[in-house]
């Protein structure tokens, strides 16, 4: 009798998660990052090292600080979580490590769903590491409450890992991964409101920066810098940022490759 999974079976596993697999792939990621010292590094050191040259490059102007700093508390954990995991995804596709995987009862949701949830529990701990650093050991200024800005910062690092799932299907080698970084962050970096007022912009590139996530997150921080209760505004920008997070993984899931090509 053919052992052949029915077809029933198959979008079941390719778009249901399984808890158990999940954990399983999740808690295999894990492993492999803590024989990664580099790795490591990158996700959870150079966003604070960033945050501290940014805090002494201001050092004659604490306001200035004050008021791109809680932005680039957001915008450090997106860029190098998208970067870390875009080459982590990668290096699994190319070494075979993907289509094994794939061999097995293990559907594309899954490997998603665990490549998410390993790298978003290294996600809060950097989110904790960088917003703890700004607020008490170089003295951001906020009004509103550090959880806020927390919460921001853990949804803007799980967007980038989600946008590096992503973008990683599309990448045939690592030196390509990296490449993305430009067409799919930059763009964001220079419209979403951090160097000039979105509403200043020329109409176009206004609009174009009302459909990307980057600009909401900018906003939502903007929004913890200056009101002290939770605003209409900062709703909408988080949740904006969280539906975006969540419709990329469920592309990277549904574009996801067993090989390069």
């Amino acid at each position: 009798m053919s052992s052949q999974p029915t077809p029933a079976t198959l979008p079941r596993q390719a778009f249901a998660p399984s808890v158990s697999r999940t954990l399983a792939t999740a808690a295999r990621v894990l492993r492999q990052l803590r024989h990664d010292p580099r790795s490591i590094a990158l996700m959870l050191l150079v966003p604070c090292v960033m945050l501290f040259l940014l805090r002494f490059v201001f050092d004659g102007s604490p306001g200035t600080f004050d008021s791109i700093g809680a932005s680039l508390l957001g915008i450090f954990p997106l860029i190098t979580m998208f970067l870390v995991t875009s080459i982590a995804t990668l290096r699994e596709r190319t070494s075979g490590t993907l289509e094994r995987l794939l061999a097995m009862p293990l559907g594309k949701a899954d490997l998603i769903a665990g490549y998410a949830l390993a790298f978003g529990l290294v996600a809060v701990i950097q989110s904790l590491l960088a917003t703890g650093l700004a607020l008490w050991g170089l003295g951001l200024d906020i009004v509103g409450s550090p959880w806020l800005l927390l919460l921001v910062a853990l949804l803007d690092a799980l967007l980038g890992t989600a946008l590096g799932l992503f973008v990683s299907a599309f990448a045939a080698s690592e030196f390509q991964a990296v490449q993305f970084m430009p067409a799919v962050i930059f763009p964001q970096l220079l419209l979403c409101g951090l160097f000039a007022p979105r509403d200043t912009m020329q109409p176009v590139l206004e609009a174009i920066s009302d459909v990307l996530p980057m600009s909401y997150a900018v906003d939502a921080m903007s929004e913890v810098l200056r009101h002290p209760d939770v605003t209409g505004d900062f709703v909408r920008d988080v949740l904006v940022v969280a539906v975006c997070a969540l419709v990329v993984l469920a592309l990277g899931a549904a574009t996801l490759r067993r090989r390069t090509a």
